[in-house]
Protein backbone atom coordinates (compact mmCIF):
# COMPACT_ATOMS: atom_id res chain seq x y z
CA UNK A 1 0.00 0.00 0.00
CA UNK A 2 1.13 3.84 -0.99
CA UNK A 3 1.37 6.43 2.06
CA UNK A 4 2.54 9.16 -0.08
CA UNK A 5 2.67 9.60 -3.92
CA UNK A 6 4.32 12.56 -5.07
CA UNK A 7 4.30 13.59 -8.72
CA UNK A 8 6.12 16.56 -10.16
CA UNK A 9 6.07 18.81 -7.12
CA UNK A 10 6.90 22.26 -8.06
CA UNK A 11 7.60 25.44 -5.70
CA UNK A 12 7.67 28.42 -7.36
CA UNK A 13 8.04 32.39 -6.14
CA UNK A 14 8.32 34.76 -9.39
CA UNK A 15 10.64 33.22 -12.16
CA UNK A 16 12.70 30.91 -9.25
CA UNK A 17 11.63 27.58 -8.23
CA UNK A 18 12.56 26.09 -5.26
CA UNK A 19 11.43 23.15 -5.77
CA UNK A 20 11.38 21.84 -9.42
CA UNK A 21 9.48 18.50 -10.73
CA UNK A 22 9.99 16.45 -7.05
CA UNK A 23 8.52 12.88 -7.89
CA UNK A 24 8.96 10.49 -4.93
CA UNK A 25 6.66 7.64 -3.16
CA UNK A 26 7.00 5.68 -0.14
CA UNK A 27 5.12 2.60 0.72
CA UNK A 28 3.48 2.07 4.08
CA UNK A 29 6.01 1.34 6.73
CA UNK A 30 9.02 2.52 4.62
CA UNK A 31 11.93 4.92 5.42
CA UNK A 32 13.21 7.32 3.00
CA UNK A 33 15.48 10.35 4.22
CA UNK A 34 15.94 13.25 2.19
CA UNK A 35 19.11 14.51 2.71
CA UNK A 36 21.51 17.70 0.71
CA UNK A 37 23.06 20.97 1.76
CA UNK A 38 21.69 23.50 4.49
CA UNK A 39 19.14 26.17 2.28
CA UNK A 40 18.39 23.19 -0.58
CA UNK A 41 15.02 23.00 -0.71
CA UNK A 42 14.51 19.63 2.00
CA UNK A 43 11.98 22.33 4.38
CA UNK A 44 10.54 23.51 1.51
CA UNK A 45 9.96 20.12 0.07
CA UNK A 46 8.27 18.44 3.08
CA UNK A 47 6.37 22.09 3.71
CA UNK A 48 4.92 21.29 0.85
CA UNK A 49 3.55 17.66 0.81
CA UNK A 50 1.51 19.47 4.04
CA UNK A 51 0.44 21.87 1.77
CA UNK A 52 2.30 24.67 3.13
CA UNK A 53 4.28 27.12 0.94
CA UNK A 54 6.25 30.09 1.73
CA UNK A 55 4.65 34.00 1.02
CA UNK A 56 3.91 34.49 -2.30
CA UNK A 57 4.94 30.74 -3.24
CA UNK A 58 2.71 28.86 -5.94
CA UNK A 59 2.45 25.13 -5.67
CA UNK A 60 2.08 22.51 -8.82
CA UNK A 61 2.26 18.87 -9.08
CA UNK A 62 0.10 16.61 -6.89
CA UNK A 63 0.60 14.77 -3.38
CA UNK A 64 -1.90 12.07 -2.76
CA UNK A 65 -1.35 10.74 1.31
CA UNK A 66 -3.01 7.62 2.31
CA UNK A 67 -4.06 8.87 6.01
CA UNK A 68 -3.29 11.50 8.87
CA UNK A 69 0.01 13.34 8.97
CA UNK A 70 2.56 13.92 11.82
CA UNK A 71 4.83 16.71 11.27
CA UNK A 72 7.97 17.28 13.47
CA UNK A 73 9.80 20.78 12.68
CA UNK A 74 13.09 21.44 12.68
CA UNK A 75 13.01 23.58 15.42
CA UNK A 76 11.14 22.19 18.31
CA UNK A 77 10.54 25.48 20.15
CA UNK A 78 8.24 26.39 17.17
CA UNK A 79 5.81 23.70 17.79
CA UNK A 80 5.57 24.41 21.85
CA UNK A 81 3.21 27.08 23.25
CA UNK A 82 6.19 29.21 25.73
CA UNK A 83 3.07 30.04 28.09
CA UNK A 84 1.72 26.77 28.30
CA UNK A 85 2.95 23.78 30.18
CA UNK A 86 3.79 20.48 28.59
CA UNK A 87 0.90 17.97 29.73
CA UNK A 88 -2.21 20.98 28.89
CA UNK A 89 -0.75 21.32 25.42
CA UNK A 90 -0.62 17.47 24.99
CA UNK A 91 -4.10 17.25 26.57
CA UNK A 92 -5.43 19.18 24.13
CA UNK A 93 -4.10 17.48 20.98
CA UNK A 94 -5.23 13.95 22.65
CA UNK A 95 -8.86 15.03 23.10
CA UNK A 96 -9.06 15.48 19.23
CA UNK A 97 -8.25 11.85 18.92
CA UNK A 98 -10.13 9.99 22.12
CA UNK A 99 -12.77 9.95 24.33
CA UNK A 100 -11.69 12.41 27.76
CA UNK A 101 -11.30 9.71 30.01
CA UNK A 102 -8.77 8.43 27.69
CA UNK A 103 -6.52 11.07 27.53
CA UNK A 104 -4.09 10.87 29.92
CA UNK A 105 -3.41 7.36 29.22
CA UNK A 106 -3.09 8.82 25.56
CA UNK A 107 -0.63 11.82 26.45
CA UNK A 108 1.40 8.84 28.46
CA UNK A 109 1.76 6.37 25.89
CA UNK A 110 2.85 9.02 23.44
CA UNK A 111 5.94 10.48 25.49
CA UNK A 112 6.66 6.33 26.21
CA UNK A 113 6.99 6.06 22.47
CA UNK A 114 9.05 9.39 22.17
CA UNK A 115 11.66 7.63 24.62
CA UNK A 116 10.54 9.52 27.69
CA UNK A 117 9.36 7.01 29.97
CA UNK A 118 9.43 9.22 32.83
CA UNK A 119 7.40 11.76 31.07
CA UNK A 120 5.01 12.10 33.69
CA UNK A 121 7.49 14.14 35.91
CA UNK A 122 7.53 16.59 32.45
CA UNK A 123 3.85 17.49 32.61
CA UNK A 124 3.82 20.91 34.57
CA UNK A 125 6.96 22.21 33.05
CA UNK A 126 6.77 24.93 30.61
CA UNK A 127 8.87 24.10 27.17
CA UNK A 128 11.60 26.90 28.55
CA UNK A 129 12.63 24.92 31.24
CA UNK A 130 13.34 21.43 28.96
CA UNK A 131 16.85 21.31 27.35
CA UNK A 132 16.73 21.07 23.44
CA UNK A 133 16.75 17.17 23.23
CA UNK A 134 13.56 17.18 25.75
CA UNK A 135 11.60 19.48 23.74
CA UNK A 136 12.10 17.75 20.48
CA UNK A 137 10.88 14.39 22.40
CA UNK A 138 7.98 16.09 23.54
CA UNK A 139 7.12 17.36 20.04
CA UNK A 140 7.19 13.64 18.79
CA UNK A 141 4.89 12.81 21.18
CA UNK A 142 2.65 15.52 20.19
CA UNK A 143 3.34 13.97 16.12
CA UNK A 144 2.53 10.36 17.63
CA UNK A 145 -0.64 11.04 19.52
CA UNK A 146 -2.62 11.54 16.43
CA UNK A 147 -1.29 7.57 15.37
CA UNK A 148 -0.53 8.94 12.11
CA UNK A 149 0.06 7.17 8.74
CA UNK A 150 3.06 9.50 7.30
CA UNK A 151 5.47 10.67 9.75
CA UNK A 152 7.37 13.95 8.49
CA UNK A 153 11.02 14.31 10.78
CA UNK A 154 12.82 17.30 10.00
CA UNK A 155 15.85 16.97 11.59
CA UNK A 156 14.49 14.73 14.64
CA UNK A 157 17.66 14.10 16.23
CA UNK A 158 18.75 17.82 16.37
CA UNK A 159 19.73 18.29 19.95
CA UNK A 160 19.84 14.75 20.98
CA UNK A 161 22.85 12.71 22.71
CA UNK A 162 24.41 9.95 21.07
CA UNK A 163 21.96 7.55 23.44
CA UNK A 164 18.89 9.12 22.66
CA UNK A 165 19.72 8.95 19.58
CA UNK A 166 20.12 5.59 19.15
CA UNK A 167 16.77 4.83 21.14
CA UNK A 168 14.87 7.28 18.74
CA UNK A 169 16.00 5.60 15.90
CA UNK A 170 14.98 2.18 17.71
CA UNK A 171 11.29 3.98 18.05
CA UNK A 172 11.04 5.42 14.50
CA UNK A 173 12.14 1.75 13.15
CA UNK A 174 9.20 0.35 15.33
CA UNK A 175 6.80 3.22 14.25
CA UNK A 176 7.15 1.96 10.71
CA UNK A 177 6.96 -2.07 11.39
CA UNK A 178 3.36 -0.54 12.17
CA UNK A 179 2.93 0.20 8.79
CA UNK A 180 3.67 4.00 9.15
CA UNK A 181 5.90 5.60 6.24
CA UNK A 182 8.53 7.97 7.48
CA UNK A 183 10.01 11.06 5.39
CA UNK A 184 13.06 11.81 7.48
CA UNK A 185 15.14 15.42 6.68
CA UNK A 186 17.82 15.11 8.03
CA UNK A 187 21.81 15.31 7.89
CA UNK A 188 22.57 12.79 10.61
CA UNK A 189 24.10 10.08 8.22
CA UNK A 190 24.36 7.65 11.20
CA UNK A 191 20.62 7.77 11.59
CA UNK A 192 20.13 7.92 7.68
CA UNK A 193 22.50 4.30 7.27
CA UNK A 194 20.81 3.00 10.31
CA UNK A 195 17.19 3.56 9.13
CA UNK A 196 16.62 4.61 5.49
CA UNK A 197 15.27 2.08 2.46
CA UNK A 198 15.64 5.06 0.51
CA UNK A 199 17.70 8.35 0.18
CA UNK A 200 16.68 10.99 -1.70
CA UNK A 201 19.44 13.55 -2.51
CA UNK A 202 18.16 17.41 -3.03
CA UNK A 203 20.31 19.65 -5.16
CA UNK A 204 19.45 23.22 -5.76
CA UNK A 205 15.45 21.97 -5.28
CA UNK A 206 15.69 19.01 -7.45
CA UNK A 207 15.68 15.63 -5.98
CA UNK A 208 17.22 12.56 -7.37
CA UNK A 209 17.76 8.78 -5.67
CA UNK A 210 20.92 8.58 -4.26
CA UNK A 211 23.47 6.98 -1.24
CA UNK A 212 24.56 7.78 2.25
CA UNK A 213 27.93 7.76 0.85
CA UNK A 214 27.50 10.84 -1.65
CA UNK A 215 27.02 13.45 0.76
CA UNK A 216 29.74 12.41 3.62
CA UNK A 217 32.58 14.39 4.61
CA UNK A 218 35.30 14.42 7.23
CA UNK A 219 35.92 16.78 10.35
CA UNK A 220 38.78 19.03 10.36
CA UNK A 221 41.97 17.59 12.91
CA UNK A 222 42.27 18.94 15.66
CA UNK A 223 45.18 21.56 16.56
CA UNK A 224 47.86 21.44 19.53
CA UNK A 225 46.12 22.97 22.70
CA UNK A 226 47.65 26.74 23.33
CA UNK A 227 50.78 27.43 25.64
CA UNK A 228 48.95 29.44 28.18
CA UNK A 229 47.00 28.13 31.32
CA UNK A 230 45.75 31.35 32.41
CA UNK A 231 42.29 30.57 32.42
CA UNK A 232 40.31 33.34 30.78
CA UNK A 233 37.11 32.14 31.87
CA UNK A 234 36.42 30.35 35.45
CA UNK A 235 33.16 28.80 36.67
CA UNK A 236 33.58 28.15 40.35
CA UNK A 237 31.18 26.19 42.45
CA UNK A 238 28.21 26.93 40.38
CA UNK A 239 24.22 25.29 40.99
CA UNK A 240 21.26 26.55 39.43
CA UNK A 241 17.64 25.53 38.85
CA UNK A 242 14.01 25.61 37.39
CA UNK A 243 11.94 26.32 40.64
CA UNK A 244 12.52 24.34 43.49
CA UNK A 245 14.96 21.87 41.59
CA UNK A 246 18.46 22.44 41.06
CA UNK A 247 19.66 21.25 37.62
CA UNK A 248 23.67 22.09 38.17
CA UNK A 249 25.19 21.02 41.20
CA UNK A 250 28.26 22.70 41.99
CA UNK A 251 30.19 23.13 38.74
CA UNK A 252 33.17 24.02 38.01
CA UNK A 253 35.25 24.64 34.62
CA UNK A 254 38.19 26.83 33.87
CA UNK A 255 39.09 27.58 29.54
CA UNK A 256 42.71 29.29 28.73
CA UNK A 257 42.35 32.20 25.79
CA UNK A 258 42.30 29.90 22.84
CA UNK A 259 41.37 26.75 24.05
CA UNK A 260 38.51 24.78 22.91
CA UNK A 261 36.27 23.07 26.04
CA UNK A 262 33.62 20.56 24.74
CA UNK A 263 30.64 20.01 27.42
CA UNK A 264 29.13 17.03 26.68
CA UNK A 265 26.35 14.74 28.35
CA UNK A 266 22.56 13.30 27.38
CA UNK A 267 19.70 15.57 27.08
CA UNK A 268 18.85 17.25 30.41
CA UNK A 269 21.83 16.65 31.93
CA UNK A 270 22.53 20.33 32.55
CA UNK A 271 24.62 21.46 29.40
CA UNK A 272 22.36 24.51 28.22
CA UNK A 273 21.63 25.77 31.89
CA UNK A 274 25.47 26.12 32.11
CA UNK A 275 26.09 27.97 28.77
CA UNK A 276 23.12 30.35 29.88
CA UNK A 277 24.25 30.77 33.33
CA UNK A 278 27.83 32.18 32.17
CA UNK A 279 26.25 34.16 29.22
CA UNK A 280 24.08 35.96 31.92
CA UNK A 281 20.59 34.86 30.51
CA UNK A 282 20.10 32.42 33.98
CA UNK A 283 20.84 33.29 37.56
CA UNK A 284 22.71 30.97 39.25
CA UNK A 285 21.58 30.08 42.98
CA UNK A 286 25.45 30.02 44.05
CA UNK A 287 29.01 30.32 42.58
CA UNK A 288 30.34 32.74 40.62
CA UNK A 289 31.50 33.00 36.81
CA UNK A 290 34.74 35.11 36.44
CA UNK A 291 36.47 36.79 33.50
CA UNK A 292 39.96 37.75 33.80
CA UNK A 293 39.75 37.61 37.71
CA UNK A 294 36.43 39.62 37.46
CA UNK A 295 33.45 38.32 38.68
CA UNK A 296 30.25 38.55 36.10
CA UNK A 297 26.86 39.83 37.42
CA UNK A 298 24.73 36.61 37.12
CA UNK A 299 22.11 38.94 35.78
CA UNK A 300 22.51 40.24 31.86
CA UNK A 301 21.52 43.79 32.32
CA UNK A 302 24.12 44.41 34.92
CA UNK A 303 26.76 43.34 32.86
CA UNK A 304 28.58 46.43 31.31
CA UNK A 305 28.83 46.67 27.48
CA UNK A 306 32.49 45.92 26.88
CA UNK A 307 31.45 42.45 29.32
CA UNK A 308 28.51 41.48 26.67
CA UNK A 309 31.02 42.07 24.27
CA UNK A 310 33.33 39.68 25.55
CA UNK A 311 31.40 36.85 26.43
CA UNK A 312 29.33 36.10 23.22
CA UNK A 313 26.32 33.03 23.14
CA UNK A 314 25.66 31.10 20.16
CA UNK A 315 22.18 29.91 20.72
CA UNK A 316 20.88 25.90 19.69
CA UNK A 317 17.60 27.48 18.80
CA UNK A 318 19.02 29.68 16.19
CA UNK A 319 15.49 31.06 14.82
CA UNK A 320 14.32 31.93 18.03
CA UNK A 321 17.22 34.36 18.40
CA UNK A 322 16.16 36.32 15.44
CA UNK A 323 13.76 39.30 14.72
CA UNK A 324 11.29 37.65 12.18
CA UNK A 325 10.94 41.18 11.17
CA UNK A 326 14.52 42.80 9.80
CA UNK A 327 16.70 41.22 7.30
CA UNK A 328 18.98 38.87 8.95
CA UNK A 329 21.99 40.70 7.76
CA UNK A 330 21.10 44.16 9.57
CA UNK A 331 21.27 41.91 12.54
CA UNK A 332 24.11 40.24 12.41
CA UNK A 333 25.88 43.95 11.53
CA UNK A 334 24.04 45.20 14.75
CA UNK A 335 26.85 43.66 16.91
CA UNK A 336 29.51 45.02 15.77
CA UNK A 337 27.96 48.52 15.79
CA UNK A 338 26.40 48.16 19.37
CA UNK A 339 29.43 46.70 21.24
CA UNK A 340 32.40 47.55 19.22
CA UNK A 341 31.23 50.86 17.78
CA UNK A 342 31.78 50.16 13.94
CA UNK A 343 30.15 52.67 11.84
CA UNK A 344 27.05 51.19 9.97
CA UNK A 345 28.27 50.69 6.91
CA UNK A 346 31.96 49.44 7.51
CA UNK A 347 29.66 47.09 10.35
CA UNK A 348 27.03 46.17 7.44
CA UNK A 349 29.89 45.38 4.92
CA UNK A 350 32.04 43.40 7.04
CA UNK A 351 29.00 41.19 7.91
CA UNK A 352 28.14 40.78 4.17
CA UNK A 353 31.72 39.21 3.96
CA UNK A 354 31.89 37.36 6.79
CA UNK A 355 28.64 35.58 5.69
CA UNK A 356 29.43 34.93 2.36
CA UNK A 357 32.45 32.81 3.41
CA UNK A 358 30.24 30.61 4.92
CA UNK A 359 28.11 30.33 2.39
CA UNK A 360 25.54 32.84 2.56
CA UNK A 361 25.64 35.23 -0.60
CA UNK A 362 24.40 38.71 0.68
CA UNK A 363 21.53 38.47 -1.36
CA UNK A 364 19.90 35.47 1.22
CA UNK A 365 21.27 37.26 3.96
CA UNK A 366 19.20 40.32 3.09
CA UNK A 367 15.83 38.51 3.29
CA UNK A 368 14.10 38.31 6.82
CA UNK A 369 14.59 34.95 8.69
CA UNK A 370 11.52 33.01 7.38
CA UNK A 371 13.87 33.66 4.18
CA UNK A 372 16.55 31.43 5.61
CA UNK A 373 17.41 27.45 6.23
CA UNK A 374 17.63 26.73 9.78
CA UNK A 375 21.41 25.56 9.20
CA UNK A 376 21.79 29.23 6.93
CA UNK A 377 20.76 30.94 10.63
CA UNK A 378 23.15 29.24 12.77
CA UNK A 379 25.80 30.19 10.28
CA UNK A 380 24.19 33.26 10.76
CA UNK A 381 24.13 33.36 14.46
CA UNK A 382 27.75 32.67 14.65
CA UNK A 383 28.94 35.31 12.40
CA UNK A 384 26.88 37.97 14.69
CA UNK A 385 28.76 36.72 17.89
CA UNK A 386 32.32 36.61 16.01
CA UNK A 387 31.86 40.67 15.17
CA UNK A 388 31.81 41.61 19.00
CA UNK A 389 35.27 40.38 18.85
CA UNK A 390 34.89 37.98 22.00
CA UNK A 391 37.60 36.42 24.68
CA UNK A 392 34.53 34.01 25.32
CA UNK A 393 32.23 32.50 22.42
CA UNK A 394 29.87 29.89 23.39
CA UNK A 395 28.55 27.31 20.67
CA UNK A 396 25.37 25.57 21.67
CA UNK A 397 24.79 22.65 19.28
CA UNK A 398 25.80 25.03 16.63
CA UNK A 399 26.57 22.40 13.63
CA UNK A 400 23.34 20.13 14.34
CA UNK A 401 21.12 21.57 11.68
CA UNK A 402 24.01 21.84 9.29
CA UNK A 403 24.94 18.92 6.23
CA UNK A 404 28.19 17.60 6.84
CA UNK A 405 29.55 19.61 4.25
CA UNK A 406 28.40 22.68 5.80
CA UNK A 407 29.38 21.13 9.64
CA UNK A 408 32.86 20.80 8.49
CA UNK A 409 33.44 24.09 7.36
CA UNK A 410 31.84 25.60 10.50
CA UNK A 411 34.29 23.56 12.59
CA UNK A 412 37.51 24.71 10.19
CA UNK A 413 35.93 28.39 10.80
CA UNK A 414 35.94 27.59 14.42
CA UNK A 415 39.36 26.81 14.63
CA UNK A 416 40.49 29.25 12.16
CA UNK A 417 38.38 31.94 14.23
CA UNK A 418 40.65 31.49 17.53
CA UNK A 419 44.11 31.05 15.71
CA UNK A 420 42.70 34.79 14.86
CA UNK A 421 42.15 36.17 18.03
CA UNK A 422 42.64 33.69 20.84
CA UNK A 423 39.29 33.83 22.44
CA UNK A 424 38.51 30.57 24.50
CA UNK A 425 35.39 28.39 23.08
CA UNK A 426 32.85 26.31 24.94
CA UNK A 427 31.47 24.10 23.26
CA UNK A 428 27.64 22.43 23.77
CA UNK A 429 27.34 19.82 22.06
CA UNK A 430 26.55 16.02 20.99
CA UNK A 431 28.49 15.40 18.36
CA UNK A 432 31.23 13.16 19.28
CA UNK A 433 33.05 13.40 16.23
CA UNK A 434 33.04 17.00 15.82
CA UNK A 435 33.95 17.05 19.13
CA UNK A 436 37.01 14.82 18.47
CA UNK A 437 38.25 17.01 15.51
CA UNK A 438 37.84 20.15 17.55
CA UNK A 439 37.97 19.98 21.10
CA UNK A 440 41.32 19.99 23.13
CA UNK A 441 39.42 19.21 26.21
CA UNK A 442 36.29 17.56 27.38
CA UNK A 443 34.17 17.69 30.39
CA UNK A 444 31.00 15.36 30.66
CA UNK A 445 27.29 16.48 32.84
CA UNK A 446 25.31 13.91 34.15
CA UNK A 447 22.17 15.32 35.88
CA UNK A 448 23.95 18.54 36.67
CA UNK A 449 27.41 16.58 38.11
CA UNK A 450 30.44 16.76 36.66
CA UNK A 451 31.33 13.46 36.24
CA UNK A 452 34.30 12.95 34.04
CA UNK A 453 36.88 15.90 32.37
CA UNK A 454 40.14 15.62 31.07
CA UNK A 455 41.77 15.93 27.03
CA UNK A 456 39.43 15.22 24.58
CA UNK A 457 41.67 12.54 22.85
CA UNK A 458 41.52 10.68 26.43
CA UNK A 459 38.03 10.84 27.28
CA UNK A 460 36.74 9.70 24.53
CA UNK A 461 39.32 6.91 23.59
CA UNK A 462 38.91 5.63 27.01
CA UNK A 463 36.01 6.88 28.99
CA UNK A 464 36.13 6.27 32.42
CA UNK A 465 32.49 6.76 33.61
CA UNK A 466 30.04 4.73 32.61
CA UNK A 467 27.84 7.75 31.17
CA UNK A 468 30.51 9.10 29.38
CA UNK A 469 31.14 5.10 28.21
CA UNK A 470 27.36 5.38 26.92
CA UNK A 471 27.77 8.02 25.00
CA UNK A 472 30.73 6.73 23.09
CA UNK A 473 29.31 3.24 22.57
CA UNK A 474 26.19 4.87 21.28
CA UNK A 475 28.43 7.14 18.58
CA UNK A 476 30.07 4.20 17.43
CA UNK A 477 27.36 1.73 17.43
CA UNK A 478 25.37 4.77 14.58
CA UNK A 479 28.46 4.55 12.77
CA UNK A 480 28.87 1.25 12.50
CA UNK A 481 25.38 0.82 11.86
Amino acid sequence: MTAIDVRDLTVTIGDRELVSRASFHLAAGEIAALVGESGSGKTTTALALLGEKPPGAVLSGSVEIDGQVGFIPQQPSAALNPVRRVGSALAEIARLHVPKDQVRDRVLDALRRARMPDGERFLRRYPHQLSGGQQQRIVLAQALIGDPKLLIADEPTTGQDPVVRTELAAELRAVSRQGVAILLLTHDLDLVRDLAHQVLLVEAGRIRTSDVDEVAATAPVVTAPPQSTDPVLSVRELTAGHRDTDTLHGVSLQVAAGERLAVLGRSGSGKTTLARCISGLHRHRSGEVVLNDRPLSPVLRRRSRDQLARVQHVFQDSRASFSEFTPVLDQVARTAERLRAVPRERARARAADELAQLGIPESTASRPPSGLSGGELQRAALVRAVLAEPDVLICDEITSGLDPKRRADLLDVLAKLQHNTGCALLIITHDLSGVAGLAHRVLVLDEGWVVEQGSAADVLTSPQHAVTRALVTAEAAGRDA
